[in-house]
């Protein structure tokens, strides 16, 4: 495949940054982008608002073949608007044809700033993202109508095509320590412009002891939990594993939980390296949510039960005698 050099045909992603580091939402932004690039025989470059390299060589080594690292105009607050304003000066300059970044908080705020100012579309929480090889435009599927549908988007007139996706839909790839790529230090014109917004503070959800998007282990439940005292049970297991505790839908709509504990096509997105599912029967919605999870261990009494077609190991069985087993034995292991 022939890649060609003229910077207008490239796919850009938008890497977050967190605390110094680069969040984990644009390594699986950078795989899916790779593939992408690799369709269009272009390259996939990486847009990070940072000081430091030690993320570009990262974002390298997992598929990106230059990064373009932007002095961060405001490393504590995440000035969205000096942020909107950078990267609008950066796409003018250089002429991606993509632009991808995670509907996290940040990006879902100030990306569609910059596709405004650029009079250009924008697809927002896409959840699959294709070329179509004939026409090379950038194919968008999202959700729509409460997740009843799936709307699938393209932008065939203005430039660059931009969508956010939503975090953890596209698994992260094999990280090549040995890739050679390009960083880029971007010298952008700074303008003393006062913001119209101020971070105050930031506050964490103090219901949730470990952030589902960033967790290793997730245990979920689902109707087969019977009510909402019954999510004890799994608590305990999560307790033991250091775990993230979700849920389907079901019992969100039933006020068994809060929503911020949701996981499927209207929730969450996760992808762990290991996914518990107890008592849930593995509704496409909910598996869209966390079916690029590493390891999936299904408990359910239904032996017919959807989500052992996913599972990489399945219990049929009560969940309310093997949770407990699982629970109690885990704590003896773990001393």
């Amino acid at each position: 495949m022939t890649v060609t050099n003229d910077s207008s045909s490239e796919v850009w992603i938008f890497a977050e940054q967190a605390d110094g580091k680069t969040k984990g939402t644009a390594y699986g932004l950078i795989s899916k982008g790779r593939k992408l690039a690799d369709d269009l025989g272009t390259r996939v470059s990486a847009v990070c608002f940072s000081h430091s390299t030690e993320g570009a060589q990262e974002l390298i080594s997992c598929g990106a073949d230059r990064v373009y690292l932007v002095d961060d105009p405001d490393p504590i607050n995440h000035d969205e608007e000096s942020y909107a304003r950078e990267l609008i000066e950066l796409i003018r300059r250089e002429r991606p044809s993509i632009v991808l970044a995670a509907a996290t908080p940040l990006g879902s705020s100030f990306i569609p700033r910059v596709a405004a100012a650029l009079d250009t579309g924008l697809t927002a929480n896409c959840t699959v993202l294709e070329i179509d090889l004939e026409s090379r435009l950038l194919v968008q599927t999202r959700s729509a109508f409460g997740g009843n549908l799936m709307a699938t988007i393209i932008c065939p007139q203005a430039r660059p095509q931009m969508a956010t996706v939503r975090p953890y839909a596209f698994k992260r790839g094999i990280s090549d320590q040995s890739r050679q790529g390009k960083i880029v230090r971007v010298d952008l014109e700074k303008q003393p412009v006062s913001s119209r917004t101020k971070l105050l503070n930031v506050i964490n959800d103090l219901g949730q002891k470990v952030k589902l998007e960033e967790a290793d282990i997730v245990v979920c439940g689902g109707r087969g939990l019977g009510k909402a005292e019954n999510f004890h049970v799994i608590a305990e297991l999560a307790d033991v594993l250091g775990a993230g505790l979700a849920s389907s839908r079901p019992p969100v709509d039933d006020g068994w939980i809060a929503y911020s504990h949701q996981i499927g096509q209207t929730g969450k997105t996760v992808a762990p390296r290991l996914y518990i599912a107890c008592g849930i029967s593995g509704a496409p919605q909910h598996l869209a949510g966390m079916q690029n999870s590493e390891i999936i261990l299904a408990i359910n009494e239904d032996p017919r039960a959807p989500i052992f077609e996913v599972a990489t190991y399945g219990i049929v069985g009560d969940l309310f005698k093997v949770v407990p087993m699982l629970t109690a034995r885990l704590g003896e292991l773990r001393g």
